[in-house]
């Protein structure tokens, strides 16, 4: 069973390959998206993350999952030598890390139903778990962000997060925090392969905000893989990224 609901202002795509696959379950894990949205979303003013950004909220008084990702925040600003910082120009937006969290947690969620060959993806963000309906690892491209309909390397990934973080659809809307003026322009786009969607995702944030460095910075990371597309169209990919290529 596969399904695709627009939510978040992004496409968010569920398959569960199992045969007691459920529409129960689709339908717990697209609440769970419309809760996050509900919660986390700096478009809508009834959101707790806007109430906290206009004082109207203290973060001691919010819902634990809002403590939750300001820990998480803060834990990733400093894994990231304050590359990831959710604070900028006086407010406060947790994007960067509220989607890989939620969907690692949705993923989570269909363990728990007893799940174990599904993908949840929101935005190009994945989590991969198991095998695909042809018993094979889950195939994901990466896009050549100066043609969206070019795929320039397929993956082949199990058990596993893949994220991508760049410039090339929603602009510049990913900065560095130790010059917030100076747009990116050295880099287009970063893939990052990770343990999990979470920490791919939270990754992927930080090593585009590097600009050319990000890629080292993924490099330095054990268990972790990358693909980085310069302004040139060069792409730098570490040491381990061929394991994670398709072969067929």
């Amino acid at each position: 069973m596969k399904e695709t609901r627009l939510m978040m202002g992004m496409p968010i795509t569920l398959e569960i390959v199992d045969a007691s696959a459920a529409k129960e379950a689709f339908t717990a894990v697209f609440d769970y998206f419309q809760y996050v949205d509900e919660t986390f979303s700096t478009y809508k003013d009834t959101s707790e993350i806007m109430q906290i950004n206009r004082h109207e909220l203290a973060l001691e008084n919010a819902s634990e999952d809002m403590q939750t990702i300001f820990a998480l925040a803060e834990q990733t600003r400093q894994d990231t030598y304050g590359y990831f910082d959710i604070r900028h120009n006086g407010t406060i937006d947790p994007s960067g890390i509220v989607k890989g969290w939620a969907i690692y947690n949705a993923a989570e969620l269909l363990h728990r139903w007893g799940y174990q060959n599904f993908y949840v993806e929101a935005g190009g963000d994945i989590e991969a778990v198991g095998k695909n309906d042809q018993g094979q690892d889950w195939r994901v491209g990466i896009r050549n962000p100066f043609n969206l309909h070019e795929i320039v390397k397929v993956l082949s990934v199990s058990n596993c997060g893949v994220a991508t973080s760049g410039s090339y659809i929603r602009g510049q809307h990913i900065y560095n925090p130790k010059n917030e003026s100076a747009p990116i322009q050295d880099v287009v786009s970063i893939t990052v392969i990770g343990p999990n969607i979470y920490e791919a995702d939270r990754f992927a944030t930080a090593a585009f905000a590097m600009g050319g460095d990000g890629i080292r910075f993924i490099e330095s990371l054990r268990g972790f893989e990358g693909y980085q597309i310069d302004a040139q169209g060069i792409a730098t990919l570490t040491s381990g990224f061929h394991k994670v290529v398709c072969s067929d």
